[in-house]
């Protein structure tokens, strides 16, 4: 599998959001899950790389 996915870990919601913010701005990344303690340990969101356009053909 050659997925890249981000995942950021913080102590609360907004430290969290505030990384996956962070990480979305400095490497074009698409947020995929919005902070959660879904998890059980802490919070986590994770992010993928936007997809870039293809130049056309000629």
């Amino acid at each position: 599998m050659d997925d890249v996915v981000y995942m950021v870990r913080g102590g609360s919601r907004e430290a969290c959001q505030r990384e996956l913010d962070r990480l979305c701005e400095l490497l074009g990344a698409t947020p995929t899950m919005r902070p959660s303690d879904g998890t059980g340990r802490g919070w986590v969101a994770r992010a993928v790389p936007t997809p870039r356009s293809e130049p056309a053909a000629e």
